[in-house]
């Protein structure tokens, strides 16, 4: 029976585990197995649920990846039929879906026995990370099982000889079966009579000590734990003392040479005919690695969140500062700048967010200008591989510009041409727009919101130049971008003059100052103040502009974005700070990200909504005008 047993279990020759993979596309099975290739594990497809069942009745499977929408059997039935078999009741399953998913359908898979959800498209880092989590758990729940079995058989040939052992040997092998069966990484055993602790060989390897070296005492190993995790043990080890319970807790080790390990630890009691607890025993696990995964499968998801608000707040700007004249014309403007955006995002993400290749980005931009007259437009220069912010700003700006040449300059005349040079120099990345052909330049009246988009992103956002020549044979443009990050010098946006005494003002007189360096972002936040009745210093778009803005300028209030060009906004926070001038932080990262100093300032996430910047600066409990005015009153 033992034989079948370990059967059962068995996996492949090469240590290796089965992953099912689910989908009745061929596209997408092909997709997930480019992305969970590098696992090392066998990969099983199956283009049903039938055939997926079949797969389960023939292999031994760990984790099974699967599609919510399919035909016949979709993944909630499968998974419910997987369920109901006793065989495969411990299989993690995770369900993949290219819908959104209420949290209705969400919790009925969860009834069903999902794990996880991984929505469409699906971010490789993540599926990978989740994967690996399941199928390591089922490699060591598989060892952990055949340990088990070992262990039977080894009392089941033993229990002749320990019936006619001493007492002695019969608790020895009691104190190594409680070891084996919580653990196999290292083992310890406390007699509470004597007072003597016993650590194996890899109870020592994990606290990094040498045995026969080290003097296993509490007073020892204490040293050897972080003090917040000991005073945790202290308190799970005295309920174990008083009630006998097993207790399990996870603690930091730091090692002699300064290393820091994670350690998962079991101890279960034993005690004497009369119920009293007269030792513990217990294994250590180093569960440093699971922990190092989980942390940076968190840093995973924050990241790809932050990366979200932030194109969210840009689409939020685009949306709220575009102005037209009819609503169609609006919807096809917002569409344009839209995709333009997501363009750059589409290179972007095809490079993992290393950098954009400039020469496609225009390509994709002028694709609709050339299909019908190849030679009109004409692109050169050497490739350039765009930062992602530097992408995702140049985008729109050009973007901007062709729409100004199909609708006013040369691409809107079937004779006109457009030649792009760009060149890289020692210091900045140049790019020369040259129309020829079409309707005279003319300079435009007054400078709409195309181009705030240009030199504002240009010279505020990255610190560069825009020189426009509308040139009667055609608009010459010339981008100025520096290679190295850098800032606009400090440029007062506000037209007031400083009063001479600080007095008590009306609210439209407030003054606010906006500290950001995401063009399209800090204006919506100017032209939503703005609309609030306050009077707007800035923005700024780094630390050197925003205290000489402070310096120059009385504020009654500031908003602060946390991170400026990689740059930290806190030295700015710190001087308002001393200066009793309340602020607020404005990110893409969530509450956790702040500086614990400024752990109860208020921080507003992106997109900022209009209404929350109302309730914050102008009425509500959370006004942070409230001890302004009493102090100005």
């Amino acid at each position: 029976m033992l034989d079948q047993g370990k059967d059962q279990i068995r996996m492949t020759p090469d240590n290796k585990v089965n992953i099912l993979l689910v989908d009745d596309q061929p596209s997408k099975l092909l997709t997930y197995e480019v992305i969970l290739r590098e696992l090392g594990e066998n990969l099983i497809k199956a283009t049903s649920g039938r055939e997926a069942l079949e797969q389960l009745l023939k292999n031994e499977i760990a984790v099974v990846l699967m599609d919510v929408s399919m035909p016949e059997l979709d993944g909630f039935q499968l998974a419910s039929m997987i369920r109901e078999h006793p065989r495969f009741q411990k299989i993690a399953m995770i369900f993949v879906s290219a819908i959104h998913l209420a949290e209705i359908d969400h919790l009925r898979g969860y009834e069903m026995g999902a794990v996880d959800y991984v929505p469409v498209p699906v971010v490789p880092e993540v599926l990978r990370a989740k994967v690996r989590v399941f199928t390591d758990l089922y490699r060591k729940n598989r060892q952990l099982e055949r340990l088990n079995l070992e262990l039977e058989r080894r009392v089941a040939e033993r229990t002749a000889e320990l019936q006619a052992s001493t007492a002695r040997l019969l608790e020895s092998e009691q104190r190594r079966s409680l070891a084996l069966a919580a653990g196999q990484m290292g083992s310890w055993d406390w007699d509470l009579g004597t007072g003597e602790i016993v650590w194996d060989k890899g109870q020592h390897a994990i606290y990094g000590v040498t045995p026969g070296q080290f003097a296993v005492t509490p007073a020892n190993f204490k040293v050897l734990i972080v003090p917040e995790d000991w005073e945790r043990l202290q308190v799970g080890m005295q309920a174990l003392l008083d009630e006998g319970k097993p207790h399990q807790g996870e603690f930091r080790v730091r090692r002699p040479n300064g290393e820091v390990r994670w350690c998962a630890s079991t101890a279960a009691a034993s005690r004497d005919v009369n119920g009293k607890v007269v030792r513990i025993s217990g294994v250590t696990m180093d569960i440093t690695e699971r922990k190092e995964a989980e942390e940076r499968q968190s840093l995973l998801a924050r990241e790809v969140d932050h990366r979200a608000k932030n194109a969210m707040a840009i689409v939020q700007s685009v949306v709220r500062l575009t102005r037209a004249d009819s609503i169609a014309n609006y919807i096809s403007i917002i569409e344009g700048r839209i995709k333009a955006l997501s363009r750059a995002h589409v290179l972007l993400s095809n490079s993992r967010w290393q950098g954009a290749d400039l020469g496609k980005l225009l390509n994709e931009e002028l694709a609709p200008f050339r299909s019908s007259h190849p030679d009109r437009i004409t692109l050169s220069g050497p490739e350039v591989l765009l930062e992602p912010t530097k992408a995702q700003t140049l985008a729109l700006a050009l973007h901007e510009l062709t729409v100004n040449a199909a609708k006013y300059g040369a691409l809107s005349a079937a004779s006109g041409k457009l030649a792009l040079r760009w060149e890289m120099e020692p210091d900045a990345l140049v790019i020369h727009w040259h129309e020829s052909g079409g309707p005279p330049a003319r300079a435009p009246s007054a400078t709409g919101f195309g181009t705030q988009i240009i030199t504002r992103s240009i010279e505020r956002q990255l610190g560069g130049k825009v020189d426009f020549d509308w040139a009667p044979g055609g608009l010459r443009c010339t981008l100025n971008v520096p290679r190295a990050a850098k800032h606009a010098g400090h440029e007062p946006a506000s037209s007031e003059t400083r009063p001479s005494a600080p007095t008590a003002r009306p609210m439209a007189a407030r003054r606010v100052m906006i500290v950001e360096d995401e063009a399209l972002v800090a204006l919506v936040l100017a032209d939503q103040l703005a609309d609030l009745g306050f009077s707007v210093i800035g923005p700024c778009s780094s630390i050197a502009e925003a205290t000489a803005a402070a310096a120059e300028h009385e504020l009654d209030a500031a908003i602060l974005d946390v991170n400026l060009g990689g740059e930290l906004v806190y030295p700015v926070a710190d001087l308002l700070s001393s200066r009793g001038i309340p602020f607020v932080f404005v990110t893409g990262y969530g509450q956790e990200s702040i500086d614990r100093r400024f752990a109860h300032t208020i921080v507003l996430e992106k997109p900022v909504e209009r209404e929350y910047l109302e309730n914050v600066f102008r009425s509500g409990p959370n006004s942070i005008f409230q001890n302004r005015i009493a102090q100005t009153a």
